[in-house]
């Protein structure tokens, strides 16, 4: 079988091609760290076909197709996840959706501590949720969630556990988060969420053929639109 994996929730563009031997292939591309817009829409396509050129592998060949949906940025998951469904459905296969904020987690699976993934959601607020490593993996316990740091570092406190942080969310409030006793930031190798987790996830999904039609596949946003919130202040 072969997999196409897409996450696009950050500003970083993500592609990975992926059997059950192991990872074929990846590309990743940084998004623009001058405050100017990502440019997934521009990006995501040629870094697909890119990917398949170098790996000689043709789209008409894949299995199934991946696709992380968020939490994160509107504008960057509606590409990721509409590109995914498009594929999918001209090639007549399954998709594989897996939230961003577990591919955040799971590789952080080896630690012995709380493992906390938080994603930037500007506005000064960030997407995150809670895991603990288990045998094989790593387990939610909390919901998916939109808070400010504040509202992260609470939680934290409350549970009382050694904590590792990490994600864009966690470095960009950095400074916060050293307050806390106990917690680590993973670092920027953690900054977005993993292609190897996205491909390793969605294969053994595969397998057990835990996936969706396209037509079912729908981003995760935990917040409305600033497209909308400005329109319903036009309104108003």
């Amino acid at each position: 079988m072969l997999l196409l994996g897409i996450d696009t929730a950050t500003r970083r563009v993500g592609v990975v091609l992926a059997s059950e031997a192991g990872l074929l292939g990846r590309v990743e591309l940084g998004g623009p760290d001058d405050g100017s817009r990502p440019r997934h829409a521009e990006a995501l396509a040629p870094a697909i076909r890119y990917l398949c050129d170098e790996t000689d592998v043709k789209l008409s060949h894949l299995s199934a197709v991946a696709v992380g949906t968020g939490p994160g940025m509107f504008t960057g998951l509606r590409v990721g996840v509409t590109t995914a469904k498009v594929l999918a459905l001209a090639l007549r296969v399954p998709v594989i959706p897996i939230p961003s904020l577990d591919l955040l987690a799971y590789p952080l699976r080896y630690s012995r501590t709380l493992v906390v993934p938080a994603i930037d959601a500007r506005r000064s607020e960030v997407y995150f949720a809670i895991y603990r490593p288990v045998p094989g993996g790593v387990q939610r316990e909390s919901d998916y969630q939109l808070g400010s740091p504040d509202d992260v570092a609470g939680e934290i406190a409350a549970r009382g556990e050694e904590t590792l942080l990490c994600g864009d969310g966690a470095l960009r409030f950095a400074a916060e988060f050293h307050e806390l006793d106990r917690v680590e930031l993973a670092g920027a190798a953690h900054a977005a969420p993993s292609l190897s987790a996205l491909a390793e996830l969605a294969v053994a999904r595969y397998e057990r053929e835990d996936f969706t039609s396209a037509a079912d596949v729908v981003p995760l946003y935990l917040r409305r639109s600033d497209a909308e919130i400005a329109w319903e202040q036009r309104e108003g």
